[in-house]
C-alpha cells in the first residue's frame, strides 16, 4: 500500500496550520476578487484554534488567508462580493463520509447543504447505481448538476450482480475474474469499494473473495468502506477481525461504527483498543459514527440469513414458520424490544412494531411474518447506547457521517452535522469546536483521499461555511425527520454561494470529484 490516509491527514494538518494566517497585508496577483470573507474567526480544519483572518476567493479557489488590508479603492473596484463574518466562524465545508440519495432525483441535495455538508460520499453499503460503466451515471450527474460535491464509491454487491455472481456463495473463476476486472477499471475514477456484508448479495462473500477484492483496491491506493458483517455487540469483534484481514492489503474504514445493544464507555474503550492495536501492527483503519441512538435500514435486518430475500422468506414461512418466529422474537427482544423499532414506510410511518402488534392484536413476530415481510418496510432501531457512542466520537480516528438521504425517515439525514455542534460541542462539551470541525473536514478528506478540500488554506477549493456555532440547531426529529438544520448562515461550494440566510440557490455548484 501507498502512504496511509492517517499519515496524510497528519501531514495536511501540519501543513495548513503553518499557513492559516499569512504575514503582512495581501499583495494581490489578481485584478478581480470574487469573494472576500472578512472579520471572521477562521477554524481551518486542521484542529488548530481559531484565528482572526480574512479569506480571499478567486474563482473556485482560496488564494489568501490572513490580514488582507484592502484599501477602499480595492473594495470599490476589485471585489465582487464581501461577506462580513463578524461574530462568526469561517470553516471548511463538511464532508459526509457515508451518505445516500440519488442526485438525478434530488439534485439540490438541500438537506446536506443546510447542515453544512458540501461534499458527500455515495455508493455505500455495497450498493452503487446499476449502470455499466458507472462513469456513464456520473456523467449524467455532472450534466444534470448537483448541489454538493460528490465522492463516489463502487458497491461490492452491485459488482457481484453485474459480473454474474449474484447470490452465489462460491463464485465461478471466470465470474470472479470479471468482477475483479470491473472493480479495477472503476477505481480509475472512484474513491474506493463499499461493502455491505449484512445485506444480500454481499453477505454471501467469503474471506477469499474479500481478500481478492482488497488486493485490487490496495493496488489502486483506494479505500474499502465497509458496512461490516454484523454490528451486534457479541459479533462485533469477529466482524472487525474480518475487515482487518482486508486491511492487510488495502486501507479500510468502518462505516457507521456502532455496538448494537452494547453498553457504556468501557465497552467503547474495548472497541477502540482493538483498532489501536491494529494500527500499531500496520493496519490503516479508521471509522465514523452518526450522533443518534437509532440506526435506520430495511426491516430485513431483523430476519435470518435464510429468510432475507423474498424467495427465501416464502419458503421459510411455510417450511420453517416456528423457527422463523422464534428467531424474530429473540432478535427483536435483544434489540431492545418491539418498542425500539420505529417504522418509516407507509402505511405504518411513525408507528413502532409494538404499536402494530397492539393494533392488530397479534404477536409482533407474526406482524413481521404475515404483514410486513423482509422487503416491506424501512425502520429506525433504537439499539445504541449514548455513553458508548459519545466515547467513540472522542477518538481522533473516528469521523462523522450522516448515513442519511434527502428522503430517509430518520433525522440523521437532515440533522447530523448540526447535532454534532449543538449537542456534542455546545451542550455536552464532548468535543472542542476545532476538533469537531477537524473530524468533519480535513480528517474526512484524508480518509476518502480528497486532497484539495477540507481545509481553509491557499490553494484549496473554496468550500466554506460562515456561521455562529451558538446558533446552530438540528431541528429534525424522529416524528418529523425532514426538517432542515438551522444556523449555517452561508454555505459556499466551489467559490459560489449555495445557501444563504436559509435559502438554497437554484443554481447547482457541486461537482463530481475525481481521485488523484
Amino acid at each position: 500500500m501507498k502512504t496511509s490516509h492517517c499519515l496524510l491527514a497528519a501531514a495536511v494538518a501540519v501543513l495548513f496550520t503553518g499557513c492559516q494566517q499569512a504575514a503582512g497585508p495581501f499583495l494581490p496577483d489578481h485584478d478581480a476578487i470574487d469573494v472576500l470573507i472578512e472579520n471572521g474567526r477562521v477554524i481551518d480544519g486542521s484542529g488548530a484554534e481559531p484565528v482572526s483572518a480574512d479569506v480571499v476567493i478567486v474563482g473556485d479557489t482560496i488564494v489568501f488567508v490572513g490580514d488582507a488590508s484592502f484599501t477602499d479603492d480595492d473594495r470599490n473596484v476589485r471585489i465582487a462580493k464581501t461577506i462580513n463574518a463578524d461574530g462568526r466562524v469561517v470553516t471548511p465545508g463538511f464532508i459526509d463520509l457515508h451518505a445516500h440519495g440519488d442526485p438525478l432525483e434530488t439534485p439540490a441535495m438541500e438537506n446536506f447543504l443546510a447542515m453544512g455538508a458540501t461534499t458527500i460520499a455515495l455508493g455505500q453499503d455495497g450498493s452503487s447505481p446499476d449502470v455499466q460503466p458507472l462513469s456513464d451515471w456520473l456523467a449524467d450527474v455532472s450534466a444534470t448538476g448537483i448541489g454538493t460535491n460528490l465522492a463516489m464509491f463502487v458497491g461490492h454487491g452491485t459488482l457481484r450482480n453485474q459480473s454474474g455472481i449474484g447470490m452465489s456463495a462460491g463464485p465461478e473463476p471466470e465470474d470472479m475474474a470479471r468482477m475483479l476486472a470491473m472493480l479495477d477499471a472503476t477505481l480509475d475514477y472512484t474513491f474506493g469499494l463499499s461493502t455491505g456484508l449484512e445485506y444480500n448479495p454481499g453477505l454471501n462473500a467469503d474471506t477469499a473473495e474479500l481478500r481478492a477484492l482488497a488486493k485490487v483496491v490496495g493496488a489502486n491506493d483506494r479505500l474499502i468502506m465497509s458496512h461490516m458483517r454484523n454490528e451486534d455487540d457479541d459479533q462485533l469483534e469477529s466482524s472487525i477481525a474480518e475487515l482487518l484481514e482486508q486491511g492487510e492489503d488495502a486501507r479500510v474504514h468502518i462505516a457507521h461504527l456502532k455496538s448494537v445493544y452494547g453498553q457504556g464507555a468501557a465497552r467503547a474503550e474495548e472497541i477502540l483498543g482493538i483498532l489501536d492495536d491494529a494500527r500499531a501492527n500496520g493496519i490503516d483503519i479508521t471509522a465514523e459514527i452518526y450522533p443518534y441512538s437509532a440506526s435506520y435500514t430495511g426491516i430485513a435486518i431483523l430476519f435470518p440469513v435464510w429468510a432475507k430475500t423474498q424467495e427465501q422468506f416464502d419458503v421459510a414461512k411455510v417450511e420453517r414458520r416456528q423457527e422463523l418466529a422464534e428467531y424474530l422474537r429473540d432478535r427483536v427482544n435483544r434489540r431492545n424490544g418491539p418498542e425500539a423499532t420505529l417504522l418509516g414506510t407507509e402505511p405504518w410511518t411513525g408507528r413502532t412494531l409494538a404499536d402494530l402488534a397492539h393494533e392488530m392484536e397479534m404477536p409482533f413476530e407474526d406482524v413481521l411474518i404475515d404483514v410486513i415481510g423482509p422487503k416491506g418496510a424501512y425502520g429506525a432501531y433504537f439499539v445504541m447506547n449514548d455513553e458508548l457512542q459519545a466515547r467513540l466520537l472522542q477518538d481522533p480516528q473516528i469521523g462523522v457521517c450522516s448515513d442519511g438521504s434527502p428522503t430517509g425517515f430518520h433525522p440523521r439525514g437532515h440533522g447530523t452535522f448540526a447535532k454534532i455542534i449543538e449537542t456534542y460541542v455546545n451542550e455536552q462539551q464532548v468535543l472542542s469546536l476545532p476538533e469537531a470541525i477537524r473530524k468533519m473536514t480535513s480528517f474526512a478528506a484524508g480518509v476518502i483521499g480528497i486532497r484539495d478540500r477540507g481545509t481553509v488554506a491557499p490553494g484549496m477549493k473554496a468550500d466554506i461555511l460562515v456561521f455562529d456555532p451558538a446558533a446552530v440547531r438540528a431541528t429534525a426529529t424522529y416524528p418529523e425527520p425532514l426538517q432542515l438544520a438551522d444556523g449555517f448562515d452561508i454555505v459556499i461550494v466551489n467559490g459560489q454561494v449555495a445557501r444563504e440566510s436559509g435559502t438554497t440557490s437554484d443554481a447547482l455548484h457541486g461537482r463530481v470529484l475525481q481521485p488523484e
